[in-house]
């Protein structure tokens, strides 16, 4: 018997499909990954550490932070667990509060990655604990250290945000 591939075989071969991984096709970072990081940012922001801080605590430059807060760089499960332990939080907390619109997105992208669907990825709602004016709210309302003013703050906010409905 002949170990050798004739031409015709070696033909053959060439147009076999190969799959190389789960690689997409677009730049456009994922739902659940622009969730995480708005997560980590969220967390990072309330304890008031910078950026910069917190990738020296993990070893990372503040720049591959970013990347992670915005969900253009997936985080991988031992970074996670870094970043989970930095910032004394359960993995859980970074899924945590994560909508149903962006459950959807996340499955329309599984849906497209593997090519059954040609509709495009639908666009989900902007998270508003992901901006910064709701997180420097948030760190201003606990540096209030009278609980009795804290609650009232808490009671009128609710209040305008009624009338605000109402309106």
């Amino acid at each position: 018997m002949n170990n050798q591939n004739t031409s015709s075989e070696k033909k053959d071969a060439e147009h076999i499909p190969v799959r190389r991984g789960r690689r997409r096709t677009t730049g456009a970072p994922r739902p659940v990954d622009i969730h995480v990081g708005s997560r980590v940012r969220l967390r990072r922001t309330l304890l008031g550490i910078s950026q910069e801080k917190l990738g020296d605590a993990v070893g990372l430059t503040f720049q591959q932070i970013q990347k992670y807060e915005r969900g253009a760089n997936r985080i991988g499960a031992s970074r996670l667990y870094e970043l989970s332990r930095f910032l004394n939080v359960p993995i859980s907390f970074f899924f945590d509060d994560m909508t149903d619109e962006v459950k959807a997105a996340e499955a329309q992208a599984r849906v497209q990655i593997h090519g059954l669907s040609d509709h495009q990825q639908t666009a989900f709602a902007h998270d508003p604990m992901a901006k910064r004016e709701t997180l420097e709210l948030v760190r201003s309302y606990y540096k209030i250290f009278n609980p009795k003013v804290r609650k009232r703050l808490f009671e009128l906010t609710k209040s305008l945000a009624i009338a605000a409905r109402s309106a």
